[in-house]
């Protein structure tokens, strides 16, 4: 009796000793997170934290903090959220500034992938402004990836005439020895649903005054234009790219007007239907806005619900919220606020995963600087926890996003960045697994 009543702890305890080598094992196997201030940590860490092994003291060196106990550190192992982030240089050029993608678009065929960018001259002009030289010239160039964002070449579109910088929204000055070609009215007849078709829409003002587009059939290659869009009785439309084609002939357009007092900005959307001959005015997205609200990125959820993005600000704060047609952009409702604090704000990036699901990211122009993104997987009425695709900024002079997910299923967000407070602006490119679901 002796001999067997010394047996079973023992077998008992061989047991609980290996689910626990087992369970640590696979911690130990797990990936990294990222937490809040950019560390990374093994879920090892988190689990010898949250079960007293490690004090928090050694969890901080880290990256490990008490407030992540309850917040960050289980969304990074229980929920779908992306954690495996690489990025990659798209445009750097010492001494030159690389910035504002979402101001030119982003398009893409398969693996290929095209983006606009401004690219001018870095100057120092303190934290509080962009530091681009204003009496340099200001290029707006294309890169240009065939293999799904990891590598890049640049395009100069103005060598053939196309693209070319003009107006009161540059940063610098218009490249000398250019001269953008008279604008016209289309005649009419573009077909939207060409298979390598990109459209971008430029701005001149981003309070008033005219806007115009420019339309690609080889992929950006080769761009047809300046063409006008109407002012829809405005005294102004600051157009940057956002579109959704309905039809051949068909595409709505979603541009920011100027307020009745002459400075940007109202939401709006605008159709087509004979392919770019007349543009119709469909509605206000916001009437009457406090503050401004402008750079919409929009999604089609189904043959007549849409969702935008909104890019917000007033004398307080700055912040994303998004609104929701039910009837193909004939009136619009506030939804959410997925993104309510921003720092000086910056402009969202929407699109829907092949999974259904959508992804909304967005640059942060308060400490830490970064971009981040949040995903739902319920057409936008509920989104799951803020990740952080990095936060290792030099300062507020970052973001503008563009995104696109690959066949694969990775996520390409493309945006400009700086690494030190006093460092050349260049575009960058974060290559990143939305997972298989999120938690909400």
């Amino acid at each position: 009796m002796r001999t067997t009543s010394l047996r079973v702890p023992s077998l008992l305890s061989l047991f609980f000793c290996g689910c626990v080598l087992a369970w640590l094992s696979a911690l130990r196997a797990a990936p990294v997170v990222t937490d809040q201030a950019g560390n990374t940590r093994r879920p090892q860490d988190v689990a010898e934290v949250l079960s007293g092994q490690r004090t928090l003291a050694y969890a901080a060196k880290r990256g490990f903090h008490e407030e992540d106990a309850t917040e960050v550190l289980p969304a990074g192992i229980t929920s779908g959220a992306p954690v495996h982030t690489r990025h990659v240089k798209v445009y750097a050029e010492p001494g030159r500034f690389g910035g504002w993608p979402a101001n030119h678009g982003l398009w893409s065929w398969d693996n290929e992938i095209l983006v606009g960018f401004s690219a001018g001259y870095y100057k120092d002009l303190g934290p509080e402004r962009h530091n681009i030289d204003r009496e340099k010239a200001e290029e707006h160039l294309l890169a240009r990836s065939r293999d799904g964002g990891e590598t890049w070449t640049v395009e100069n579109p103005a060598d053939q005439g196309a693209l070319i910088p003009a107006g009161k929204a540059l940063h610098g000055i218009a490249p000398p020895g250019l001269e953008e070609k008279p604008w016209k009215d289309h005649p009419g007849g573009i077909d939207f649903t060409h298979p390598d078709f990109a459209m971008t829409l430029r701005m001149t003002d981003v309070n008033a005054g005219p806007s115009r587009f420019y339309y690609s059939t080889d992929r950006g290659h080769h761009w047809e234009g300046p063409f006008r869009l109407p002012l829809f009785g405005q005294l102004g439309i600051a157009a940057r790219t956002d579109y959704l084609v309905n039809g051949r002939h068909d595409c709505l357009l979603f541009l920011t007007a100027s307020k009745p007092d002459g400075r940007e900005g109202r939401p709006l959307c605008a159709r087509t239907t004979d392919g770019g001959r007349t543009w119709a005015f469909v509605s206000w997205i916001i009437a009457d806005p406090k503050g401004y609200a402008i750079m919409p990125s929009t999604v089609r959820l189904n043959d007549r619900e849409l969702l935008t993005a909104i890019r917000r600000r007033d004398e307080a704060k700055a912040w994303i919220e998004t609104y929701r047609s039910l009837d193909n952009g004939e009136h619009w409702k506030l939804d959410t606020t997925p993104a309510p604090d921003l720092g000086e704000g910056n402009p969202p990036s929407m699109i829907r995963l092949q999974d259904g699901r959508v992804c909304l990211t967005y640059g942060c122009r308060a400490a830490p600087y970064g971009i981040r993104a949040r995903l739902s997987k319920d057409g936008g009425r509920t989104w799951g926890r803020e990740s952080l695709l990095r936060n290792d900024g030099g300062g507020r002079d970052l973001g503008y996003p563009r995104t696109v997910q690959r066949p694969d299923g990775k996520i390409v967000t493309v945006y400009y960045f700086h690494d030190q407070p006093k460092g050349d602006r260049y575009l960058a490119a974060t290559i990143w697994d939305p997972g298989d679901s999120i938690e909400k």
